[in-house]
C-alpha cells in the first residue's frame, strides 16, 4: 500500500523536526516536505499535492485560516489538520469554517497525530480530546441568541453602523438598536468592542 503523504506548514523548525522525528518510524506515513510560510507552502503545492497537511494557524506572512481557505479552493481533495497552541472556540471555528478537516493542539502525542490523519482520510472530522472538551465547555457558557441576533452580531463585527445593518436587513435603526441592546445584555458587556471580543471568544462569530 502506498504511504500517506504528509506535508507540514509551521514557522518553528523545532515543531517541524519534532513531527518528522515522530513519523520517521511509521511506514504508513511519508513526510514529503515542509514550509515555514504561506508563500513557500503554495509554491510546494503547485508541484506536489500531499494527502494531508498539518497547518499552523500563526504564520509570519499570512494567517493559517486564510491559507486553509486558499488551499481548499485550489486543492479541495487535500485534507487539512490545523496545528495550533490556540484552544479557543473562535480559532477552532474559523479553521473548520474555512475548510479544515481536523484540529490538533501542538502538545499532541504521536498516537493523536496518527489518529487524526486516519480519521480525516476516512472523510470524518477530527478534534483532539482537549479541543472537544473546550468546545463543550465554552458552548455551555454561551448565551442563546436568536437567528436575527446572530445576523446583527455578525454585521456589527464586520464594522457596520446601525443604519447600515438596518439597510442590509430591511429593518429600522430602532429595531437594530434594540437587538444591539439585547446582545450587550446577553453577553454581559457595555460596549461594541467588548461585545465583539466576547462573541469571538465564545465562538459566536
Amino acid at each position: 500500500m502506498k504511504p500517506i503523504e504528509l506535508f507540514i506548514v509551521d514557522d518553528h523548525y523545532m515543531i517541524i523536526e519534532g513531527i518528522i522525528s515522530l513519523m520517521q518510524y511509521q511506514p504508513e506515513i511519508n513526510v514529503v516536505g515542509y514550509a515555514q510560510n504561506a508563500e513557500s507552502c503554495m509554491a510546494f503545492l503547485q508541484r506536489i499535492q500531499p494527502d494531508v497537511i498539518f497547518l499552523d494557524i500563526n504564520l509570519p506572512d499570512k494567517s493559517g485560516i486564510d491559507i486553509c481557505k486558499d488551499i481548499k479552493a485550489s486543492y479541495p481533495t487535500i485534507k487539512i489538520i490545523a496545528l495550533s497552541t490556540f484552544n479557543q472556540n473562535s480559532f477552532i471555528n474559523s479553521m473548520l469554517n474555512h475548510g479544515a478537516n481536523g484540529y490538533l493542539l501542538k502538545n499532541a502525542t504521536k498516537e493523536e497525530m496518527l489518529d487524526a490523519i486516519q480519521t480525516v482520510l476516512a472523510h470524518k472530522q477530527y478534534l483532539s480530546k482537549e479541543v472537544s472538551e473546550n468546545i463543550k465547555t465554552q458552548s455551555a457558557q454561551s448565551p442563546m441568541l436568536t437567528r436575527r441576533e446572530k445576523e446583527i452580531l455578525k454585521l456589527i463585527a464586520d464594522g457596520m453602523t446601525s443604519a447600515e445593518v438596518g439597510k442590509q436587513l430591511f429593518i429600522s435603526v430602532t429595531t437594530v438598536d434594540t437587538h444591539r441592546k439585547h446582545l450587550l445584555e446577553k453577553l454581559k458587556v457595555n460596549n461594541t468592542t467588548s461585545l465583539i471580543k466576547v462573541a469571538m471568544q465564545l465562538g459566536l462569530i
